[in-house]
């Protein structure tokens, strides 16, 4: 811009240079000389006339210099009155003004006012002839041109450091801008990257950073803690993952608000939930893990349905079982399943004795061979009618007979079942074999009917209806002595596919129970569409309905439930006389429990027949 400047303001002054030499040759120069010829010199009249016509000019200091020469570079006047001097006649600036051009140049003399003038080659032609009979060498002063662009550079100065003053602040203020951007977008993805995004809470990779933290404070006891929901898949599958995404919130804030600052919550995904405790001792653990499971009991109510919230907490001490997070991880996580399988919520690891879920991928590569080996046994329990404490039909209850581990109850094996594909082989191993049990006693006199329990999967299964028909066809038992148990969860978990199983099984005669009823999500008007043979009462309402008023209420209103639809109603669990009148004067139809008997092999079935009977 500077340059651009300076350039403009010598391009000016050589204009103005020139359209003064062409005035001053034009207007003074010219009509002074008449016809003179300048290689004969001048007269003194002509001189006088040219001093004459010159004077104001010179006078003015609008002229330093003035000269007027021949072709042949003979000086002729001058404003002095000298003859030498001035420009070469070899120089190309001459020869062009002599050759009818005019040339400007700007010229640097130390003498002159500002050190610098502007010279002035300007052709004269003769007023009369047109033609040009000389050159007028003007030196005009550069003096007043150098202070206008003093003051424009400095104008230009002012505006440029304006102008980037502005620049660098607008800069600034986008740098500034565009940095705390950035941090925050970085603190925010750092944030991420450590936390869930549903829960706030801190994620898997957060939960290890802060665990080897905890584990470098040497000889400082804690407890490694996971925390696992139990059913939480029927609330997706029932109300919605939307519910469960406010379940898995509601969950998060109630541990959150019972841990104390120094310890840490994390969410490692889906819902499953960690804890550091540092500094705590066994008996610290278990009294804040007590008050977490009393937090986490109480009811919430997603989408209009109320429910109680239970979890399995594993436990693993440290340095007690061990010093590496993720060894310690893996023995909660073996404590925590331990506790799903059993009936306490809170497990802590005692040993390598504990089954862990990885051994369920060997338990499935078992149980196929168990399959193929028939290493399978089926037990039975009786139901009794609670009027005339008469066995009127058994439930089939499978067993596993391993041939290293002993006898093992269904819930050794059936979660690894649930997870495969195994569980369709398994059923229909358990419905041949309770078929041809059934016809073995039907032949020794004993009319009784069998209970089979069937899963989700079975009923998702196209053809199972035609299947389940086909082996009551091979062992010639009519369909409304069988009766297949299913869970509410089994019921809700796809409405559509399983009502029409279950309208497929009933439009046979087989008989459908909805099994541990009160415990899941079935809704009163898909109950109300089904033609459901039996409702059983779970065990849970049943063991305290002596001393818990809630529970009899519950158990009331199921039987009153059941009976409106038409259902007959078993409750599971009785274990006293006492619980058996309690159920009989509340209307319940029929029993199963201890109190009666023990699920015990086929061998055995005819010694129960009539033993515990109620009054």
């Amino acid at each position: 811009m500077l340059h651009g400047t300076a350039v403009d303001a010598r391009r000016w002054g050589q204009d103005q240079g020139r359209a003064q030499a062409a005035v001053i040759a034009e207007m003074a120069v010219a009509p002074a000389l008449a016809e003179a010829d300048l290689a004969d010199g001048l007269t003194t009249g002509q001189r006088d006339r040219l001093q004459r016509a010159t004077d104001l000019a010179i006078y003015n200091d609008s002229v330093l210099r003035l000269r007027v020469r021949g072709f042949n570079g003979q000086v002729v006047f001058s404003d002095d009155g000298t003859t030498a001097g001035g420009i070469s006649i070899n120089d190309p600036a001459f020869r062009s003004a002599a050759a009818g051009h005019t040339e400007v140049g700007l010229l640097s003399v130390p003498e002159a006012p500002g050190g610098q003038v502007i010279r002035v080659l300007q052709p004269i032609v003769a007023s009369a002839s047109g033609q040009s009979v000389g050159v007028l060498e003007l030196y005009l002063p550069y003096e007043h041109i150098a202070a206008r662009l003093r003051e424009q550079t400095a104008v230009t100065y002012w505006r440029l450091g304006a102008g980037l003053g502005l620049l660098y602040l607008v800069l600034g203020l986008i740098s500034w801008s565009t940095t705390r951007s950035l941090r925050r977008y970085a603190q925010r993805q750092a944030h991420e990257a450590l936390h869930d995004a549903l829960t706030g809470l801190p994620n898997r990779a957060a939960f290890h950073e802060r665990a080897r933290a905890a584990l470098a404070q040497d000889g400082e006891p804690g407890a490694i803690v996971l925390v696992d929901l139990d059913r939480f898949k029927e609330v997706n599958d029932t109300l919605g993952h939307h519910a469960g995404d406010e379940l898995l919130a509601v969950v998060a804030d109630r541990l959150r608000a019972g841990l104390r600052p120094a310890d840490t919550l994390a969410r490692l995904g889906g819902d499953e939930f960690a804890l550091i405790l540092p500094r705590s001792d066994a008996a610290t653990v278990r009294r804040l893990l007590d008050g977490l499971s009393a937090a986490l009991a109480t009811e919430v109510v997603l989408d209009g349905v109320p429910l109680s919230i239970e979890a399995s907490f594993g436990v693993a001490h440290y340095p007690e079982h061990g010093r590496a997070v993720d060894e310690l991880l893996r023995r909660a996580d073996a404590a925590m399943y331990h506790g799903k399988r059993g009936s306490a919520d809170i497990v802590v690891y005692a040993g390598e004795d504990m089954s862990h879920p990885t051994q369920w991928l060997v338990v499935q590569a078992e149980l196929r061979h168990a399959l193929a080996r028939d290493e399978l046994v089926l037990h039975y329990q009786p139901k009794v009618d609670l009027r005339t404490g008469e066995v009127v039909g058994v439930e089939a209850l499978v067993r596993w007979q391993h041939p290293q581990r002993g006898l093992l109850p269904p819930s050794e094996f059936l979660p690894a079942a649930e997870q495969s594909g195994l569980i369709e082989p398994l059923t229909a191993w358990v419905l041949a074999r309770a078929l041809a049990d059934q016809a073995a006693w039907t032949a020794t006199g004993r009319s009784w009917g069998v209970s089979v329990n069937v899963s989700a999967r079975n009923l998702e299964k196209p053809g199972f209806a035609d299947f389940v028909s086909g082996l009551l066809a091979e062992h010639g038992t009519p369909a409304h002595r069988l009766l297949l148990e299913i869970t509410e969860t089994a019921l809700a978990a796809d409405t559509r596919r399983a009502e029409q199983a279950v309208l497929d099984l009933t439009t046979r005669g087989i008989g459908i129970s909805v099994d541990d009823f009160g415990t899941g999500y079935t809704s009163m008007s898909q109950l109300r569409g089904l033609p459901i043979a039996e409702i059983k009462i779970d065990r849970t309402f049943v063991r305290d309905v002596l001393e818990a008023p809630p529970s009899q209420a519950i158990v009331r209103a199921i039987i009153a439930l059941a009976h409106g639809l038409g259902s007959r109603v078993t409750a599971e669990g009785i274990e006293s006389p006492e619980v058996a009148d309690w159920l009989r004067r509340a209307g319940c139809d029929e029993a199963q429990g201890y109190l009666y008997s023990r699920p015990v092999p086929w061998a055995e079935v005819g010694t129960y027949e009539i033993t515990g009977a109620a009054s």
